[in-house]
């Protein structure tokens, strides 16, 4: 196996036995003890056990001795993780006993699994409370060996396995933690990525909501006011009665057309569909609300075709809104005037009509239609502003910021 795969296969066997631990947390610890014991303690209680000569020779004593010196050794070690100091006290504590006895085990290196488990499972700040039982246990072990071996040599040897114990503990306490760091990132970005989604999500859907609104507010406006029109003019004048259905005609036709566009931006099928709507639209604009009756003058003051398309878009709807809810509050019976002027970096437009009787001058919460202007315009680091004008009447004036970003460049 390649080295990629030996990692991943180390990973999925690390995380099998995460999950087995979880499920059955005693069974590593049983599995360490029983380690732990065929290793070092069975062979002590074979009969005539393997007892190599040297300077240091390790106790003989009868089995039944042997098991219960052996198992006060081994026992704590199954609470290693759960209480990682009291197991450790209570292994030094035998530790101490045998050695002031003069009795050497195999089984004495339980103090290394105490103290690794210690250094891994136990608190940093806790650690200091293990020196005076280590200390002690030292200097019992340079003295039953001083006959046999240097101190020096004694000392070398405890120095490289406490040392050994100690690095293994924090080396894997540091892996832990790492990987917990790893894992608790990710989880972190999972999150973050599904939030960042449905705030995409959200956004969208307020996109889509202000586009419907802009394009069916406008058009059912526009044919609510030709149709209550039409039928007043039914009886008195017949022609302009259907006019008012002919347009009523042409202007659901219109509507239909800029939903099947919209509908197919939605399942990304743009390709070969019309182009949203610019300033160069407005006259077109005008004249539908002008068939609806309203009076409507339109003025402009420099070069409107040559800006942004995002902000024609912006100031068309923004317009477009603002006529819409003057056919609406005010009435087929009012006069509109229109300006756009750009200039100074600047695109200024203002919508300012005569009031009707139907005007209603409310000081409610704005509505959906004066929120999306509002929006639109601060797409551009601009503002959207509506009240009363003197004098009597409704003016809508908006201000966008025609200068271009920073970090952008024409193509």
């Amino acid at each position: 196996m390649s080295t990629d795969e030996n990692a991943a296969w180390l990973f999925r066997a690390g995380q099998r036995m995460r999950q087995f631990d979880a499920r059955h947390p005693w069974a590593l610890d049983t599995a360490v003890v029983l380690v732990v014991f065929l290793l070092f303690c069975a062979p002590e209680l074979a009969p005539g056990g393997d007892r190599p000569d040297g300077p240091i020779h390790l106790t003989q004593r009868p089995v039944p001795e042997m098991l219960v010196l052996q198992s006060a050794l081994l026992v704590p070690l199954w609470w290693r993780r759960r209480a990682p100091l009291v197991a450790f006290h209570a292994v030094a504590a035998v530790f101490i006993a045998e050695w002031a006895a003069g009795i050497m085990l195999r089984a004495d290196v339980a103090l290394l699994v105490a103290l690794y488990s210690l250094v891994l499972h136990g608190r940093l700040n806790r650690l200091v409370w293990a020196v005076p039982a280590l200390l002690v246990a030292a200097a019992l072990v340079i003295v039953r060996l001083a006959g046999a071996v240097s101190t020096p040599d004694v000392l070398f040897f405890m120095a490289s396995v406490g040392t050994a114990a100690v690095a293994l503990g924090f080396a894997i306490r540091v892996r832990r933690a790492q990987v917990a760091a790893l894992r608790d990132r990710a989880v972190q970005l999972e999150i973050e990525r599904d939030q960042r989604s449905r705030l995409a999500a959200a956004t969208e859907r307020t996109r889509v909501a202000r586009e419907m609104h802009d394009i069916l507010g406008h058009s059912l406006s526009v044919i609510v006011t030709l149709a209550d029109g039409g039928g007043y003019a039914a009886d008195v004048a017949p022609e302009r009665s259907k006019e008012a259905l002919r347009l009523i005609g042409d202007t659901g036709r219109r509507s239909l057309a800029d939903l099947r566009r919209m509908l197919g931006v939605l399942r990304e099928e743009a390709d070969g569909l019309s182009p949203q709507p610019g300033l160069a639209d407005l006259e077109p604009l005008c004249r539908h609300i002008r068939a609806a009756g309203p009076d409507v003058e339109y003025q402009s003051t420099g070069d409107l075709s040559a800006l942004d398309l995002g902000v024609q878009l912006a100031a068309y709807r923004i317009v477009q809104e603002a006529l819409t809810n003057t056919l609406k509050h005010a009435g087929p019976h009012t006069r509109v005037a229109l300006s756009l002027r750009a200039e100074d970096a600047r695109l200024h437009i203002v919508v300012r009509d005569t009031g009707g009787p139907e005007r209603t001058t409310g000081t409610g919460e704005p509505g959906h239609g004066l929120l999306g202007m509002r929006e639109r315009a601060a797409l551009y680091g601009g503002s959207v502003t509506a009240g009363p004008a003197p004098g009597g009447g409704w003016t809508v004036t908006a201000d966008l910021d025609l200068t271009p970003p920073p970090g952008s460049r024409p193509e």
